[in-house]
């Protein structure tokens, strides 16, 4: 599961303990310090989009066998690339490469407003992997017209007809991923992972004959397959070497062999190992096989993410989006962070899950810090800055989990500079102080709870199947809410002064509810047009808690709805009831996800996740005019640059910053573009 950044994204201040450390980790923080000053995050603003660079902390007290590692998997990252932009959308990639082939090559009036607007267009089509946004799923509208297009692809002797040219302009598949309510989903979302003609009935009767030969160890079927209808039957494009993306897929499975060759340990080897044989077999046990040996691999300085993972895009929460991360630890803060991972089985115990769906004993939940080196599809431009894996709930009560938070993600957005979005939006001064005080610490601290508690705590009951089979649409948003319950329960608790995380639980724990609420009611709304309703499932699940709690509250007035000059604002009076609110619909959740509660789940996201308050949200779109930061931030990759000798070995690897994000969209295209138009 990934946490994906919110709005107001900050770092998080140096956690209150002690650790040792040996002197290579050392030398790596002494580093890494010298590293931020001077550097430039900034890259470019455009649309909603504002793009940043980010730095490797202790890159140069790497071993080179430890670099040369990290340059195999990002390389083999890379070589996935556009397996994302086809599955995002089945025309993307043509789309993709005839915008690029007139960028490139038209020479005529660049100063004009129609040449400006193509630009920013195609910007945005690359920042969101193609033509649909990357987080409203809706599809991006070009503010030039078909003829000027046309005239572009005439001069540029550029191809681009049928339609691959006409959806750019008409409303055919308008929607990436549509999750709203009683319509087919599946054939009503654009996103690639169903061929024409595919609906909700055909997928659901395919999968129910899906069998795995353990059902308490449930294969997780459709996750590395498309489904297309041939001949009135339904059948699966599996995605491994000779099959559907197979192209890429060598690519990338040639990248990881020669990083098996420099793993840093056997246990590491061995998971890498498995990650080849499920590229090239397509099998998925191979794939469970894979993700017990990664979870359990949590020695050495270097780990990964790497394959079809998270199935956001999916309406019906199947196929996974490829995605890669390569990650060297931050040793000083993930110490820092172990307490938390230390402290799970606590957690569990304490929370108002019924007995019943409480684990009783939470195993393997290893929490890290750690410093991204490069991402690739699903997680580039736009990141998550916190990542929880394995997906499959056998897995995570058999063996545990891998939690990592991306502290160098994390630090560019708090360098790039803020803007006085909060002054606008908070209650009052008191709030703002607060907030300015604590508020870094509380997101961290949040971030860890969600990541390493919450989505590690509860079970199923038994006979119960998988959370997508049960919840279907709504399985993401649930899971997701659930585990940020979990976070805000525990965030105004006196355990986490105890366990010497913070000076003042209480106010650090206002500081949290605050922005929760307040982003979860007014302030994520900038990100949605008039009229839109909610559709992302992480939008979704912090409107759908924090309206709930709203409503509940109302009678003891534990929020209070203000309205002073004509602004509105959400106070809260009384933290402790909120807390004991929070804890309800926790508790409710997980009986939810381990009933399987198709109709609860239901009214739960519809009745308070999906519709938006017309007059609040024309009011906060009003109020957030006067800023000039967009409220969307994405990356460029540092470039690991590897230095060959005559005999062909690499001596070493340097890092540099791209100069643009055109650039290096452009670099990307040329050098990791290793599949045909795949329709």
């Amino acid at each position: 599961m990934k946490l994906k950044s919110i709005l107001n994204l900050v770092l998080i201040s140096t956690i209150l303990l002690s650790c040792g450390h040996d002197k290579s980790e050392k030398k790596i923080e002494e580093m890494a310090s010298k590293e931020t000053s001077g550097f430039n995050y900034n890259v470019e603003q455009f649309a909603d989009v504002k793009i940043l660079r980010y730095q490797i902390p202790g890159w140069e007290a790497l071993t080179l066998k430890e670099q040369k590692l990290v340059y195999y998997l990002t390389q083999a990252g890379l070589s996935g690339r556009d397996i994302m932009w086809d599955q995002n959308y089945r025309h993307n990639l043509k789309i993709r490469k005839a915008l690029e082939h007139v960028y490139a090559n038209y020479s005529g009036d660049k100063t004009s407003d129609d040449w400006s607007a193509f630009e920013t267009y195609l910007k945005r089509v690359w920042f969101s992997n193609g033509i649909h946004h990357h987080y409203s799923n809706d599809k991006i509208k070009p503010v030039f017209s078909s003829d000027y297009l046309k005239a572009l692809l005439s001069e540029t002797k550029t191809v681009l007809e049928g339609e691959a040219f006409n959806v750019i302009f008409n409303d055919v598949d308008s929607k990436k991923v549509n999750q709203a309510k009683d319509v087919d989903n599946v054939a009503l979302s654009a996103v690639n992972f169903y061929g024409p003609n595919v609906t909700n009935a055909d997928a659901e009767s395919f999968y129910k004959t899906k069998v795995s030969p353990n059902p308490k160890k449930p294969l997780s079927f459709g996750l590395n397959s498309q489904l297309v209808k041939e001949n009135g039957k339904i059948k699966e494009r599996v995605y491994k070497s000779g099959g559907l993306y197979g192209e890429a897929i060598d690519e990338i499975v040639k990248w990881l062999e020669l990083a098996k060759g420099v793993a840093e340990n056997e246990a590491q080897g061995h998971a890498l190992g498995l990650l080849i044989e499920y590229y090239k077999t397509g099998d998925l046990q191979t794939w469970d096989d894979y993700n017990v040996t990664w979870t359990a691999a949590t020695d050495g300085n270097i780990d990964y993410i790497n394959s079809f993972i998270e199935v956001y895009n999916d309406p019906l929460g199947y196929s996974g989006s490829y995605e890669s991360i390569i990650q060297i630890n931050d040793f000083d803060m993930s110490q820092k962070m172990k307490v938390v991972s230390d402290n799970a089985q606590w957690f569990e115990d304490n929370s108002t899950l019924m007995d019943a769906h409480k684990k009783e004993n939470v195993v393997g939940v290893t929490y890290k810090v750690v410093n991204v080196a490069g991402e690739a599809g699903d997680a580039s431009p736009s990141t998550p800055i916190g990542v929880n894996l394995p997906n499959a709930n056998w897995i995570r009560t058999a063996v545990g989990s891998k939690s990592v938070s991306l502290g160098n993600i994390i630090n560019a957005s708090n360098n790039a500079g803020n803007t006085d979005r909060l002054k606008e939006f908070v209650h009052d001064d008191e709030e703002l102080l607060n907030h300015e005080k604590h508020g870094e610490l509380a997101d961290k601290l949040e971030t860890a709870l969600h990541e390493v508690i919450g989505h590690a705590s509860g079970q199923l009951n038994p006979g119960v199947g998988e959370t997508k089979e049960t919840l279907k649409n709504y399985a993401s948003t649930l899971e997701e809410g659930r585990a940020d319950l979990v976070a805000l329960y525990y965030m105004y608790h006196p355990k986490l002064q105890e366990l010497g995380l913070v000076e003042d639980w209480e106010a650090v724990g206002k500081a949290s509810y605050d922005s929760y609420i307040r982003n979860g009611l007014i302030t994520q709304l900038i990100r949605l047009n008039l009229g839109d309703n909610v559709e992302e499932a992480h939008m979704r699940n912090r409107q759908w808690i924090s309206a709930w709690v709203f409503e509940k509250g109302k009678p003891s007035n534990i929020i209070e709805k203000v309205s002073r000059y004509g602004k509105t604002y959400f106070n809260i009076n009384d933290y402790t009831k909120l807390r004991e609110l929070f804890g309800q619909l926790l508790r409710e959740t997980q009986r939810i996800k381990s009933e399987g509660d198709y109709k609860a789940v239901e009214a739960l996201v519809e009745g308070y996740g999906v519709k938006v308050d017309q007059d609040i949200h024309g009011e906060v779109l009003e109020r957030n005019k006067q800023f000039i930061s967009a409220p969307y931030t994405g990356y460029v990759n540092p470039v690991l640059v590897a230095e060959i000798n005559d005999d062909g070995d690499i001596t070493g690897v340097n890092v540099t910053q791209p100069k643009t994000f055109v650039s290096q969209m452009l670099d990307y295209s040329k050098h990791y573009g290793f599949l045909p138009e795949v329709n």
